[in-house]
C-alpha cells in the first residue's frame, strides 16, 4: 500500500498548487496562456512533460518491448519535428495569439478556423481519454481499484487541476514533473542493466532482432510510425500554445533547444527500460504473479515500478518511478484537456457567439468546457483496442488534418485559402472514415499504424494541388508570417480589430 500512499500525496501536492494558483487568474490570458510571463526553465518543463504521456509510458514503451529499438522511429519522427520547430519557434511566439485557429483564420479565412478546431478537439480529446486509461493502470496496479473505477477517478483528478488555474497551474508543477521523470528513468535504466547481467544478458539472453533498425518490418511501417509523431509535433496546437506563454521569443527558442536534447535522452531511456524489463518479466514462469504477458506489454514500465526490487531497483527507486508514471499522465491529460477547451472558448464562443463577452464569463465558460471535454474523452475509450491505435488516430488527425495548411502558413507564400481549408478537410475526413470502419470492422480495414499514409498524403497533395489551381492570394495575406516585428504587430492589430 505504500505505492498508494505516496501517488495519493503527490497527486496532492500538484492539486494543492493548482488550487493555489486559481486565486491569480483575473482573465483569459491568466488561464490561457499564464499572462506570457512563463521562464525558459518552466517551459522546458512543461514542453517535456506534454510531450511525455501514456503515448510514450504505456504505447510507446509496449512497442518496444515486442519489436525492439526500432520503436524508435516512432519517438524519432518527434526529435526531428522538435528540431525544425526550433526555427519556428520565434516566429510563432512574435505572432502571441491564443491557439493555432488563430493563425489559421489570419492566413486563410474563418472556415479553416472552425475546421482546425474541430480537428484539435476530436484529436486531443482522444489523448485525454488514453491518458485515464493510463491513471486507470496505475491505480488497479498499486491499490488494485478495478481499472473502471480508476479510470474515473484519473479523470476526476485531470479535469478539476485543469478547470482550476488553467496554463498557470500547469506551467507551475510541471517543472516538478519534468524533474521527477528525468530522475526516475535516468536511475531505473542503468540499475536494472546491471542486475540483468550487463552486456553478458544483452549479447546472450535477448534476441538479436531487438536491435534490428527496422524490427523485422519494411520500410514503409517505417514510415508508418515515424511520420504520426513528425507530422503531430509541426501541428502540435499545445507546444504553440505554450510558446505563446514564454515570456519572449528568445526564451520559446532557448526552451526548444533543451527541450529536444531531454526527450531524446528520456524516450531512449524509456525503450531502453522496457526492453531490458520485459525479457526478465515476459521469461517468467506464467503462473507467478510478476510475470507479464506480451498482450499486456503497455504495462511493462508500471509493472517494473511495481516490482521495481525483483529487476534491481531499490523500493524508493519504485516509488519515484511510479510517481514518474503518475506526473507523465496528468500533465498531458492536463495540456491536452486544455488545449480543445481553450479552442472552443476562444475560436467558436468567443469569436463567433459572443464577441463581447468579458474577462469573467470567457473563464467561466472554459471551465464548463474543461468539464464537458473531459466526459467525451472518457466516452471515447470506448472505441479503441488498444493505447496505441487511440494514439496513432490522434496523431494522425493533427499530422494530416493540421499540419500541412499550418506549415504551409509559414514557409509557402503560394499556398491560397482555398487549398489551405481543402487540405484540413481531407486530411480530417480521410483519418475520420478509415477509423470509423476500423471500429466496426473485426479487423481494421487499414491497420492503425499506417492510417497517416493515405491520410497525410491526400492532404498534402490536396493543398498542392488546389493552391496552384486557383489565384494567388493577395501579398496582405501571405506577408505577415515572413516579415519582421512591424508589419506582423499591424496584421495582428488588424485582425484583431476585426475580431472584435
Amino acid at each position: 500500500m505504500i505505492y498508494f500512499w505516496i501517488v495519493l500525496l503527490y497527486l496532492a501536492m500538484l492539486m494543492g498548487i493548482s488550487i493555489w494558483k486559481s486565486r491569480a487568474i483575473k482573465n483569459q490570458d491568466d488561464f490561457m496562456v499564464a499572462g506570457r510571463k512563463v521562464s525558459t526553465p518552466k517551459l522546458v518543463g512543461t514542453l517535456l512533460c506534454t510531450w511525455l504521456g501514456s503515448g510514450t509510458l504505456l504505447a510507446g514503451a509496449g512497442l518496444a518491448a515486442r519489436v525492439g529499438i526500432s520503436e524508435l522511429w516512432l519517438a524519432a519522427g518527434a526529435w526531428i519535428g522538435i528540431i525544425i520547430v526550433f526555427f519556428l519557434a520565434g516566429r510563432v511566439r512574435r505572432i502571441a495569439q491564443y491557439t493555432v485557429p488563430d493563425i489559421l483564420e489570419i492566413r486563410y479565412n474563418k472556415y479553416a478556423r472552425i475546421l482546425g478546431t474541430i480537428v484539435i478537439v476530436i484529436a486531443y480529446t482522444t489523448i485525454v481519454g488514453y491518458q485515464f486509461r493510463g491513471g486507470g493502470f496505475v491505480l488497479n496496479l498499486i491499490a488494485g481499484i478495478p481499472e473502471w473505477q480508476g479510470v474515473l477517478l484519473t479523470a476526476g483528478f485531470i479535469i478539476a487541476f485543469t478547470a482550476f488555474a488553467g496554463m498557470l497551474s500547469i506551467v507551475s508543477v510541471d517543472i516538478i514533473n519534468g524533474a521527477i521523470i528525468t530522475a526516475a528513468v535516468l536511475i531505473a535504466v542503468p540499475l536494472v542493466f546491471i542486475n540483468l547481467g550487463g552486456v553478458e544478458f544483452v549479447t546472450t539472453e535477448l534476441d538479436p532482432a531487438l536491435f534490428d533498425i527496422t524490427g523485422g518490418h519494411n520500410w514503409i511501417w517505417v514510415m508508418g510510425v515515424f511520420l504520426p509523431t513528425f507530422l503531430l509535433l509541426l501541428g502540435e496546437s499545445n507546444m504553440y500554445q505554450k510558446f505563446y506563454s514564454a515570456k519572449s521569443e528568445k526564451s520559446a527558442k532557448n526552451a526548444v533547444m533543451i527541450w529536444v536534447i531531454g526527450t531524446v535522452i528520456i524516450e531512449t531511456a524509456i525503450a531502453s527500460l522496457a526492453i531490458l524489463a520485459f525479457s526478465h518479466f515476459n521469461a517468467l514462469d506464467p503462473s507467478s504473479i510478476m510475470h507479464l504477458a506480451t498482450e499486456d506489454s503497455e504495462r511493462i514500465i508500471l509493472h517494473t515500478a511495481r516490482f521495481a526490487t525483483e529487476v534491481g531497483i531499490p523500493l524508493a527507486g519504485g516509488l519515484l518511478l511510479i510517481c514518474a508514471a503518475v506526473a507523465i499522465i496528468t500533465s498531458t491529460g492536463n495540456s491536452f484537456l486544455l488545449t480543445p477547451s481553450t479552442n472552443l472558448t476562444r475560436d467558436i464562443y468567443q469569436r463567433f457567439i459572443n464577441p463581447d463577452a468579458s474577462e469573467k464569463k470567457i473563464v467561466l465558460f472554459q471551465r464548463v468546457m474543461v468539464f464537458l471535454l473531459g466526459i467525451v474523452a472518457w466516452m471515447l475509450l470506448t472505441q479503441f483496442r488498444t493505447i496505441l491505435d487511440m494514439a496513432f488516430t490522434a496523431y494522425t488527425m493533427i499530422g494530416a488534418g493540421l499540419t500541412p495548411a499550418l506549415l504551409a502558413a509559414f514557409l509557402w507564400k503560394r499556398v491560397t485559402t482555398a487549398g489551405g481549408v481543402a487540405s484540413i478537410a481531407t486530411g480530417m475526413g480521410v483519418t475520420l472514415l478509415i477509423t470509423i470502419i476500423n471500429s466496426v470492422r473485426a479487423e481494421p480495414l487499414i491497420p492503425f499504424d499506417y492510417i497517416v499514409l493515405p491520410a497525410a498524403g491526400l492532404s498534402v497533395v490536396v493543398l498542392i494541388v488546389v493552391s496552384l489551381l486557383t489565384s494567388p492570394d493577395p501579398k496582405s495575406k501571405w506577408e505577415p508570417f515572413y516579415e519582421k516585428d512591424a508589419e506582423l504587430t499591424d496584421a495582428i492589430e488588424e485582425f484583431t480589430e476585426e475580431d472584435q
